[in-house]
C-alpha cells in the first residue's frame, strides 16, 4: 500500500490557494463567529459524501478513507463502491473505523422491483441506514417541463420507498436545480410535485443547499413548506461566480438554514463539492476539502 497520505502536508501545500479561495462577502457563514447562540452541528451527523473525493478513492481507497477517519469523520455516503463489491467495499469502510450510513443508488427506469431489491441487498451489506436516488429532472432536450413525467416519477419513487422501508432502510431523493422548474400548463415545479406526490411513510428528501438556491430556491422555504421530510442536506457552497467552494467559504448562510433543522427533521449533515479533486485541483485537493469541510461544521454557532 503507497504511504499513507498525511492531512497537515496536504493541508499546508493548499493553504494559499484555500485562502484565496475565501469569500469575505456580505452574508457569508463563517465558523466561530461572534454569535450568541451556542446551537452547533452534532459531530456525529457530519458526514461526506464520497463523490467529492471520486478522484483520490480511485488511486488509494484505503489509505483515502483512514484520511477521512483521522480529520474527524466517523460517517460517509458512498455513490458506487469504487470497484469492490459491496463486501469488499465494508471491510475497508470498517478497517477504517467509518460507517456509510448513506448511499446514493438511482432506482431502475422503468422501475423494475427485482434489481431495486437487489440494490436494497447491496445497502444492507454496506451496512446503510439511508439510500438515495440521485438524480432526475434533465431529460434529451434539457429539463423536463412536463409534470406527468414527475408524476409518473413520484409513483415510482413510492414503489422504491416501500420496498426499502420493507429492508430496513430509508429511502431518500436528492435534487439538483433542474427540478425548481415550472412544470407547463401548471403553476407547480417539479419539485412541488415530488413533495406532493411521494409518500412521507416511504419518502423523505436529501436537499442539495447549493442546487436549491442555484434552483432560485430558499432552503428555509422549503423546510417550512415540508416540515419533517428533510432527513439529510448536502452541505455545499456557492461562490459568487454561481459554482462550488468549499463549504464555509461562499455565500451560503448554513446556520441560518440549519437553525431550522427540528422542523426540517434533519439527521445528516454532509460535506460535497463537486469539483473538489478535479482539473485545475487535483485528487488530493479534495481531502483538503473534507478537512475544510468537517472543520467548518464542527465549528458552526448558530
Amino acid at each position: 500500500m503507497p504511504q499513507s497520505l498525511n492531512r497537515r502536508q496536504l493541508l499546508g501545500a493548499a493553504a494559499a490557494a484555500g485562502a484565496a479561495a475565501t469569500l469575505a462577502v456580505p452574508g457569508a457563514a463563517q465558523a466561530g463567529g461572534s454569535h450568541s447562540s451556542n446551537r452547533r452541528v452534532p459531530r456525529d451527523q457530519i458526514s461526506v459524501q464520497l463523490y467529492t473525493l471520486r478522484n483520490q478513492l480511485s488511486i488509494d481507497l484505503e489509505a483515502s478513507l483512514a484520511e477521512l477517519a483521522e480529520i474527524g469523520y466517523k460517517r460517509v455516503e458512498h455513490a458506487g463502491f469504487v470497484g469492490r463489491t459491496a463486501a469488499q467495499f465494508r471491510a475497508a469502510l470498517d478497517a477504517a473505523g467509518l460507517r456509510a450510513t448513506s448511499g446514493h443508488v438511482g432506482i431502475p427506469q422503468p422501475f423494475d422491483a427485482t434489481t431495486w431489491e437487489k440494490a436494497l441487498q447491496d445497502a444492507n451489506v454496506v451496512g446503510n441506514k439511508f439510500i438515495v436516488h440521485p438524480f432526475f429532472g434533465q431529460g434529451a432536450n434539457g429539463p423536463i417541463r412536463d409534470a406527468a413525467v414527475y408524476r409518473a416519477f413520484a409513483a415510482d419513487l413510492n414503489k422504491a420507498g416501500k420496498l426499502a422501508k420493507r429492508a430496513g432502510l430509508s429511502f431518500g431523493y436528492h435534487n439538483h436545480h433542474a427540478e425548481f422548474f415550472r412544470q407547463t400548463g401548471t403553476k407547480l415545479t417539479g419539485m412541488d410535485i415530488l413533495f406532493n406526490e411521494t409518500d412521507e411513510r416511504y419518502v423523505h428528501f436529501e436537499v442539495d443547499l447549493f442546487w436549491a438556491f442555484r434552483g432560485a430556491h430558499d432552503p428555509v422555504d422549503l423546510i417550512e413548506e415540508n416540515r419533517g421530510r428533510i432527513k439529510q442536506v448536502h452541505v455545499k457552497d456557492l461562490d459568487i461566480n454561481a459554482s462550488f467552494a468549499d463549504p464555509g467559504d461562499g455565500l451560503i448562510d448554513f446556520g441560518r438554514i440549519f437553525k431550522n433543522a427540528k422542523e426540517a427533521g434533519l439527521i445528516e449533515y454532509i460535506v460535497e463539492r463537486d469539483d473538489a479533486g478535479s482539473p485545475p485541483r487535483t485528487p488530493a485537493d479534495a481531502l483538503v476539502t473534507a478537512e475544510r469541510g468537517f472543520d467548518y461544521l464542527d465549528g458552526l454557532r448558530f
